[in-house]
C-alpha cells in the first residue's frame, strides 16, 4: 500500500490526506465529511482553502458545515440515513430547541414528527407562539393567552403583541450585556442562524461578541463569547499590542444612510436659508476668512520683483492705513494675532462655524467692515479689477503716494523721463535736456518736485502711469495697466 509520511505539525494536511484517499475509494457520508472539515476549521484551514483542496464550491462546503449546528443525535440518524437530506437541510436552520422539540416528535410514537417540506412549515410558518419562548414575564402579556384542552401547553393569541414585549425584553437583555463589559452585541434579524462553524470562541477580556439569534417562533438564543473566524484571525496577526488597543466602536450609521440624512439635511438648511440674507451675509464672510472645502479664497501676496520695491511697499502710506483698519477687525473677530491676516484660511470646518458665530454676534456694520476688509485683502493686484475699481471711486493717488527713491531708481527709459521732465518743468526745461542722460533728467524732476538748486517746488506731480485712469507716455505699448483699462471703459461709462 502507499505511505505518504507527514511532517511533525502538519495535522490539517494529514486530515486532508485522508479524506482525499477516502474520496478516491469511496464518497464518505457527508457526516464524516463535516467531522474533517469542522477539524480543519479549527486547524486554521478557510472555506475557499478547504474548496480548493477538494475541488468542490465554497457553498458546498458551508452546507456541510452547516451540520456542526444540528444535535449530536439529529447527525448520527443522519448517517445511519434515518432522516433524508432535504429534512437535515431544514434542520441546520433550526434552534437547538426546535431540534429537541422535533426529536421528542421522533420518539413518540403517538406524534407526527414533519419532514422536509412540511418540516419547513413547521419551522417557519403558523402565528402558534408558545408562552415558552417569552423573555418577559407572562403577566405583563396584556393579551389574551390561549391554552390547550388539558392545560399543559400556553400560546399568545396576538403575535404582535407578542413581538413588541419580545423585543423590548430584547433590548434589556442587549443593554444588560454592555453594562457587564461586553465589547459587542450583534442582534440577528429573525430568521438568521448563528452558524459556530463560522465563529471561534473568544472570552469577553478578548472583545469577545454576544450574537443573539432570534427564529420565527419568537426563540432567543444568546451566544456569549464569539468573533467571527475573520475578526478572531485579525486580532491574533495584530498581536498584543493590537490586542491591548482600544476597539472603535462600530459606527452608528452605514455610509449610504450617512449620504442620506447628510444631503437631506443640506437642502433643508439651504432652503431655509434663503429667507435670510443677513445670516446668508455673515455665512459668506466667514467662507472668505477660513476657506472650505468649495471655497477657495486667496490673498493677494503682493510678491515684490526685488528688495527695492519691497522696501518701498513697507513705507507706503496706504499700506500704514491698511495694516491700522486690519487691527481694527481682528479685534472684532476677537483673534490673539493683531499683527495676523484675515482671509485665506485652510478650509477647516469648525473654523468656519467660529468665525460665523462671531459674526452672529456683530452688528451689520461691523461686518461690513469685516467684509470690506476681506474683499480688500482678496483684490489681486495688476489686475483688471483694480482698475475698474480705482476708476469707480476716483481715488486719488496723490493722497496715498509720491514719488520715492524706488520709483526713480526703476525709471530707465530717457524718452519717458524727458516727458515727465516736460510734466513737472516744462516744454523748455525738457527740450534743453533733451540728450542728457536719464539721470541728468531725473535729478532735475527730482528738484522740482523738493524746490532745490534753483527750481521751483511743484507740490502736487503723478506720472500719467499711478493716476487714475493710467495713461501711456508712448506709442510703444506694453503698458498692461493702460490695457485693462481700455478693455472695460465701455462697461462703467455712465450715460
Amino acid at each position: 500500500m502507499p505511505c505518504a509520511i507527514m511532517e511533525d505539525g502538519d495535522d490539517a494536511d494529514a486530515l486532508e490526506a485522508s479524506l482525499i484517499e477516502n474520496l478516491a475509494r469511496l464518497d464518505p457520508d457527508e457526516v464524516s465529511q463535516w467531522e474533517t472539515y469542522s477539524r480543519l476549521v479549527r486547524q486554521g484551514r478557510t472555506v475557499p482553502d478547504i474548496a480548493a483542496t477538494f475541488g468542490i464550491t465554497d457553498l458546498k462546503v458551508k452546507r456541510i458545515l452547516a451540520l456542526g449546528d444540528l444535535l449530536p443525535k439529529i447527525r448520527e440518524a443522519y448517517r445511519r440515513e434515518e432522516i433524508d437530506a432535504e429534512t437535515v437541510r431544514h434542520l441546520t436552520m433550526a434552534s437547538k430547541a426546535q431540534q429537541k422539540d422535533w426529536l421528542a416528535l421522533c420518539a413518540d410514537p403517538d406524534q407526527y414528527a414533519p419532514r422536509g417540506f412540511q418540516l419547513k412549515q413547521w419551522l417557519f410558518g403558523g402565528q402558534s407562539i408558545s408562552t415558552k419562548v417569552a423573555l418577559f414575564a407572562i403577566e405583563e402579556y396584556p393579551g389574551l393567552i390561549t391554552s390547550d384542552l388539558f392545560g399543559e401547553d400556553s400560546y399568545f393569541a396576538d403575535a404582535d403583541l407578542f413581538w413588541q414585549k419580545q423585543n423590548e425584553a430584547i433590548a434589556t437583555r442587549r443593554d444588560t450585556y454592555l453594562n457587564d463589559g461586553w465589547s459587542e452585541v450583534v442582534l440577528l434579524e429573525p430568521g438568521q442562524y448563528f452558524h459556530a462553524w463560522d465563529h471561534e470562541k473568544t472570552p469577553k477580556k478578548n472583545c469577545g461578541k454576544v450574537v443573539i439569534a432570534v427564529t420565527y417562533r419568537g426563540e432567543v438564543e444568546c451566544h456569549e463569547g464569539w468573533l467571527s473566524r475573520k475578526e478572531a484571525r485579525r486580532a491574533r496577526e495584530g498581536g498584543e499590542q493590537e490586542e491591548t488597543a482600544a476597539k472603535p466602536p462600530r459606527p452608528e450609521l452605514t455610509g449610504p444612510m450617512q449620504n442620506y440624512v447628510d444631503l437631506h439635511r443640506h437642502a433643508a438648511v439651504r432652503a431655509a436659508m434663503l429667507d435670510h440674507p443677513a445670516v446668508a451675509l455673515r455665512l459668506v464672510v466667514a467662507h472668505a476668512i477660513t476657506g472650505s472645502g468649495l471655497w477657495q479664497v486667496r490673498r493677494e501676496p503682493q510678491r515684490a520683483a526685488n528688495e527695492t520695491v519691497t522696501a518701498s511697499l513697507a513705507g507706503c502710506k496706504a499700506e500704514a492705513a491698511f495694516g491700522k483698519k486690519r487691527r481694527e477687525v481682528l479685534a472684532l473677530l476677537g483673534s490673539p494675532d493683531e499683527d495676523g491676516v484675515v482671509a485665506g484660511g485652510n478650509g477647516d470646518a469648525f473654523a468656519i462655524a467660529g468665525v460665523f458665530a462671531r459674526l452672529l454676534a456683530l452688528c451689520d456694520d461691523d461686518v461690513m467692515r469685516v467684509l470690506t476688509l476681506v474683499v480688500a485683502e482678496t483684490l489681486a493686484a495688476g489686475s483688471t479689477v483694480i482698475e475698474a475699481l480705482g476708476n469707480h471711486l476716483n481715488v486719488d493717488m496723490g493722497t496715498w503716494w509720491q514719488p520715492d527713491d524706488a520709483f526713480f531708481d526703476l525709471l530707465r527709459d530717457k524718452e519717458i523721463a524727458n516727458s515727465m521732465l516736460a510734466e513737472v518743468g516744462g516744454k523748455l526745461v525738457a527740450d534743453g535736456n533733451v540728450a542728457e542722460k536719464v539721470k541728468t533728467q531725473k535729478k532735475i524732476i527730482r528738484d522740482f518736485l523738493a524746490g532745490e538748486n534753483g527750481r521751483q517746488k511743484i507740490e502736487t506731480w503723478l506720472p500719467r502711469w499711478m493716476k487714475f485712469p493710467a495713461e501711456s507716455y508712448t506709442s510703444r505699448g506694453g503698458f498692461g495697466t493702460a490695457d485693462q483699462w481700455a478693455q472695460v471703459q465701455p462697461l462703467f461709462v455712465r450715460k
